[in-house]
């Protein structure tokens, strides 16, 4: 299975240190976000990665680089101008060839065991969802008996955690222009082709100063 990471996120909430930095290469107790996802992935079993990249991308690809330092193989997707979470995707298609890939966010931090992916996709999309943060509060799906709705009557509300298995038949009719993926996924709800599950451990959407702290905060307690 492929693997795709979003990467082409401007940070704006993160300045001043998105500035001269693109948001994936701010660092965590001196490690770049991104590498934390390059890292497990990798120890997860994961081979092929495909990141997308627009603001300062090349950075992103001076430091990864083609990710055989990391055991992988990294081809990337340059945008130029950012084309939203589904164009970003719908673009690098054809470098994730016609079978379910996993995508996930740049801007999270995890302890998600990535290899536990790495399974047949029954629908459309399979979704991670974790407890509604607070600055999140009303989630974004139901979870109930491993399938994902859109009604808040029955089920457990959860919020989507910006990690994803997907086919690529969600992108069907799509053009290339930006858009956004959750819409395709809402419809694909709506349609019954999403399954679902409940990670508890660790997330973090380091989106602010005050979230980047908290994953600093993590680091440093957890055993060298």
């Amino acid at each position: 299975m492929r693997v795709m990471i979003l990467a082409a996120g401007k940070g704006e909430r993160l300045r001043p240190l998105t500035l001269h930095t693109p948001k994936p290469l701010v660092r965590a107790a001196g490690v770049p976000l991104i590498e934390y996802h390059v890292r497990a992935l990798a120890a997860a079993g994961f081979r092929e990665l495909v990141i997308n990249h627009a603001w300062l991308g090349q950075q992103i690809e001076d430091y990864l680089g083609d990710g055989s330092r990391f055991g992988l193989r990294i081809a990337y997707s340059p945008e130029g101008e950012p084309l939203e979470t589904g164009g970003g995707i719908f673009r690098a298609l054809p470098l994730l060839g016609g079978e379910p890939f996993l995508v996930l966010n740049g801007d999270i931090f995890t302890d998600y065991p990535f290899a536990s992916l790495r399974r047949p996709l029954a629908g459309l999309a399979h979704l991670v969802l974790v407890d509604n943060p607070a600055h999140h509060p009303q989630g974004d799906f139901t979870l109930a008996a491993g399938q994902v709705s859109d009604t808040a009557d029955t089920g457990q509300r959860l919020t989507y955690s910006g990690l994803a298995v997907l086919h690529p038949e969600l992108f069907a009719g799509c053009r290339a222009e930006a858009f956004r993926l959750a819409p395709l996924l809402r419809q694909a709800v709506e349609e019954g082709m999403v399954s679902g599950e409940h990670f508890g451990g660790c997330w973090i959407d380091v989106g602010t100063h005050e979230r980047l702290a908290e994953v600093e905060r993590l680091l440093q307690k957890a055993p060298r």
